[in-house]
């Protein structure tokens, strides 16, 4: 099913959601609002606070608290995403100009923490324990995803393990906490949220796994990026780790040089190695049998439409072009 089609079951939520992230993000200073008015124009495919809201309207959650809870991932992921291009030196995000391209990088991370002391002034206004928990313990493990990634960065010795231990934290957590906050609002068991924690672990899983893949087998049109960015800023990504494992002596020799110095130089002939490697296929693999893992998540989850929506959701995130 497409993102698009998933998308109309919640559709008056989600734009409640953008209507109450508008009104909560207004701040008496004015450079605040244009950066964070540019970057929400800029757009993103809102999978997080999609997750959000089709878990809670799963469990028969009738109210409002979704909302604020959906808009609270959003700004979260928005505030990593300021902080992200920052360390890495982006200049283009979803084709656009980053924010700290734009602005300079003090000015992103200072906005990067505006949004992330919002979203908790949302989520403590909710009086749910379980909740905060579970945010708050999120963002700590997201803190150190980003340091881990920053260490393995250069590093054309790291592994498929060390990879993983990044991307659990960097990406798939705030998928994890997007399938439990839903239902923590409603009735539901113990393991029903641990169905759903795994579904959105999983999920995060796949999500970054098919991104690593675009990053060299797609177009800069479709993905918004330069292709082989990930190359650029020295990270070894699955592709990358695949095709070392697998090349021969001089292709090795190429693809660690290039890690180490960040380097684009030599994209094409490295494109051609990971093509040569199956890097691809081995990557989107993986990625498909993290779906499948999302998906026996739902076994607990009450059947209806919102249930379907977020089987469906789990195959366009391994399906997705851009």
């Amino acid at each position: 099913m497409p993102l698009e089609t998933i998308r109309t079951l919640v559709q008056s939520d989600l734009e409640a959601t953008d209507r109450f992230i508008c009104s909560e993000l207004a701040s008496d200073i004015p450079l605040i609002n244009q950066l964070i008015d540019y970057v929400y124009r800029c757009g993103g495919k809102r999978i997080r606070p999609l997750v959000v809201l089709l878990t809670a309207r799963a469990f028969n959650h009738t109210g409002s608290q979704c909302i604020d809870l959906a808009a609270a991932i959003e700004l979260i992921h928005t505030a990593t995403l300021l902080h992200d291009d920052v360390v890495d030196s982006s200049t283009l995000r979803r084709g656009n100009k980053t924010a700290n391209h734009i602005w300079g990088n003090e000015m992103s991370v200072l906005v990067g923490d505006f949004l992330y002391s919002r979203a908790f002034q949302l989520i403590v206004k909710l009086a749910n324990i379980d909740i905060l928990t579970i945010f708050s313990n999120a963002t700590n493990l997201i803190a150190e995803g980003e340091v881990l990634q920053l260490i393995n960065c250069n590093d054309p010795n790291t592994t498929e393990q060390s990879y993983y231990d990044v991307i659990e934290r960097k990406t798939a957590k705030l998928f994890e906490v997007a399938a439990q906050i839903g239902i923590a609002l409603t009735h539901h068991t113990p393991g029903q949220m641990e169905g759903l924690r795994r579904y959105g672990m999983h999920l995060g899983i796949a999500y970054q796994l098919i991104d690593d893949a675009l990053d060299y087998n797609s177009s800069a049109e479709a993905m918004g990026k330069n292709i082989g960015n990930d190359l650029i800023e020295g990270k070894p990504t699955l592709p990358i780790i695949h095709a070392l494992r697998h090349a021969s002596g001089k292709e090795v020799a190429l693809i660690r040089n290039a890690i180490e110095k960040g380097s684009a130089e030599n994209l094409q002939p490295i494109l051609s190695i990971i093509e040569s490697t199956d890097a691809i296929l081995y990557t989107t693999n993986a990625a498909k049998q993290q779906a499948l893992l999302a998906i026996d998540g739902l076994t607990h989850v009450p059947d209806s439409l919102y249930k379907s929506a977020l089987h469906d959701l789990a195959e366009f995130v391994v399906t997705r072009k851009y």
